[in-house]
């Protein structure tokens, strides 16, 4: 029996993904029929992205799951019409893409890079950085983008800690969760790398009370979702020394509006929502394979939980 696959995205998204999906999905056994337009009563399975014309799912009366594109759920996840399992994407290539930008931006400061490079005056100043097993780096989110990185950066020897709303166990990492833990995972961290998820209770976790609780000069690093932060909070935290330097990779309004104070403050680097991307390649084996395990009767993977919204 075929299974009828709608792909619900931007038709320059169909462009990118159409033969990459077809080659996974052929590769791992299914007689499939992809396209972007069904009759929504003869529909199986969405491969979603939320800003797509499909909002309404309650017409889709056979569909088994929504397989969203992004790591991000936050625009569907409250969502009444949708009650069939909701997956959000948790692609190896995606998250070596952000080990990577995450490692890049935490050596740039470890080694004092900017610094170098600011620095071509003629002065020769023989300091020396500490070695990264004497440089505390915390992690703000601790699900599967947040444990890769924090594992990543330990492997470099940098002294990592990182936090959860919920408790967590990783090999390596100190693990703290809770509001008192948020307090003690912040207290030493001279970098923070923000990977939480955008929701009503990540809204705003470092603002200006969270920010003191920083050591003086300290920096930040944010390829999470704008919300994490507050703006007015960080760019005084920053004005004041209290905050080094910030990297900022996402913003509460994309593309950032020229006007905003981000882009000409010294201390403060804007990068374009780049830190990582779905690829394409990937992302089709991870959707082939959840379509695969649901057919067979396997559980799916990477399953939202509505309540917690990720």
């Amino acid at each position: 029996m075929t299974t009828n696959i709608l792909f619900a995205a931007k038709a320059e998204r169909w462009t990118t993904y159409e033969q990459p999906l077809t080659k996974a999905l052929t590769e791992a056994g299914i007689a499939f029929d992809l396209r972007t337009e069904f009759a929504p009563d003869q529909v199986d399975y969405i491969v979603y992205a939320p800003n797509s014309d499909v909002q309404d799912f309650s017409p889709y009366t056979r569909l088994r799951a929504v397989l969203n594109l992004w790591a991000g759920v936050e625009d569907v996840v409250g969502n009444t019409t949708l009650t069939v399992p909701l997956t959000r994407m948790v692609d190896h290539g995606l998250t070596q893409g952000m080990i990577e930008w995450v490692m890049g931006h935490t050596l740039r400061y470890h080694l004092g890079i900017d610094g170098h490079m600011n620095g071509q005056d003629g002065m020769w100043r023989n300091v020396a950085p500490p070695l990264a097993q004497d440089r505390k780096v915390t992690v703000l989110g601790l699900g599967a983008l947040g444990a890769a990185v924090a594992q990543a950066l330990a492997g470099l020897g940098f002294d990592v800690s990182g936090w959860s709303r919920s408790a967590k166990d990783i090999d390596g990492i100190l693990c703290l969760h809770g509001t008192e833990g948020l307090r003690s995972a912040l207290s030493e961290a001279e970098i923070v790398v923000l990977l939480l998820p955008n929701t009503p209770a990540t809204a705003n976790t470092l603002n200006a009370q969270t920010l003191a609780q920083l050591p003086s000069g300290a920096c930040i690093i944010n390829p999470g979702r704008g919300p994490l932060i507050d703006d007015d909070a960080l760019l005084a935290a920053l004005d004041s020394g209290q905050i080094a330097h910030a990297t900022l990779d996402v913003f509460r309004i994309e593309p950032l509006p020229a006007e905003h104070p981000y882009w000409a403050h010294p201390q403060v680097t804007v990068t374009p929502h780049i830190a990582s991307e779905t690829r394409a390649s990937t992302a089709s084996q991870v959707i082939a394979e959840n379509i695969r395990r649901d057919l067979n009767g396997e559980p799916l993977l990477h399953i939202v939980d509505r309540f917690l919204g990720y």
